[in-house]
């Protein structure tokens, strides 16, 4: 079976713990989406499950083979694309997959086949035969996603694969996702954008601090924070505050506010009829309101609700890249 199953695991860096007994099952044919902020270990996660790094504790099999024990079988029947792309610059496009294809003992014709085929399939046809430092940053992810499944795995993870894309590579991206996980692909995907997640995820994993905090599908964790949202854009940054105190009155103190968009967010459980007096107790004050409106939950919702305000980890990022 092509599953994913890790169960305890643990790592630590010296003082660093970067995973404190993480437990992970993706089902074959499934994208579980790993979420988490900057260091909270899903890196970490990765790493050991491609045999990069090993655990400090725990046990995990990809695709019937036991990371610490059969690492060399885990290899053959996985792919990776990292946070960065990892394309030689002074090759070409064509001769990057060739000779990835060659590493995998395809042989030559059968590795010069497949690097047209996934040149074509990802749209790269054109600038095949270009040194790759003359490519975007979209056109390198593409690439480095080609690279990673030139041996066809049956698994495959992706450590925040579309970082640093535009909106429409992006979007090309996540068909190309699709596409894999339709012809059988069991997929572990990192990122930090919630929509991603929300968009291609089966089954979601929120972690901080190397633990799960939370675990279901996009709709179970938006119905664990329920109710609906008030956003208020208001005019001037000295209207937030008193902005976010008639808010406050409604919401049991829960508002978001952000100075540099002049937006606060908050949520509201007496649905069209609370958020009219909403709107009266704004007028009411003097307050001009550039934008208003209510919406349902979004991951973003929950991702600030479960993890609140944290901080960006370097410890952890710093002792990954060390790896002590």
């Amino acid at each position: 079976m092509s599953t994913i199953e890790a169960k305890g695991l643990v790592k630590h860096y010296g003082d660093v713990k970067a995973l404190d007994g993480l437990d992970l099952y993706v089902p074959e044919g499934n994208i579980l989406g790993l979420l988490g902020p900057n260091g909270a270990g899903k890196t970490t996660a990765v790493n050991i499950l491609t045999t990069l790094i090993r655990p400090t504790d725990g046990t995990a099999t990809v695709a019937g083979a036991d990371v610490l024990k059969s690492p060399g079988k885990v290899r053959k029947r996985i792919g990776l694309s990292g946070q960065f792309a990892a394309v030689d610059e002074n090759l070409t496009g064509y001769e990057n997959l060739d000779m990835i294809g060659r590493l995998y003992r395809l042989g030559r014709e059968p590795a010069r086949i497949r690097a047209r085929e996934l040149l074509d399939r990802f749209d790269l046809t054109d600038a095949a035969d270009r040194p790759v430092k003359t490519y975007s940053g979209g056109m390198r992810r593409r690439l480095d996603l080609a690279g990673a499944i030139v041996a066809e795995p049956p698994v495959l993870f992706l450590d925040e694969p579309t970082t640093g894309l535009d909106p429409r590579s992006r979007t090309e991206m996540w068909g190309v996702i699709r596409d894999l996980v339709g012809k059988g692909t069991t997929l572990l995907l990192t990122t930090q954008y919630l929509e991603e997640a929300d968009q291609l995820a089966d089954d979601i994993v929120v972690i901080d601090h190397g633990r799960e905090i939370a675990h279901g599908t996009a709709d179970d964790l938006k119905a664990m924070i329920g109710g609906e949202r008030v956003e208020v854009t208001v005019t001037t940054v000295d209207a937030i505050a008193r902005a976010s105190e008639i808010l406050a009155t409604f919401s049991g103190g829960e508002v978001q506010t952000n100075e540099r968009t002049r937006k606060l967010i908050a949520p509201m459980s007496g649905g069209s009829a609370e958020f009219r007096h909403v709107l009266r107790d704004l007028e009411d004050a003097g307050i001009t309101v550039y934008d208003v409106g209510m919406r349902r939950p979004t991951l973003d919702d929950v991702f600030l609700t479960l993890t609140g305000d944290v901080a960006e980890s370097d410890e952890v990022r710093d002792a990954e890249k060390v790896g002590t």
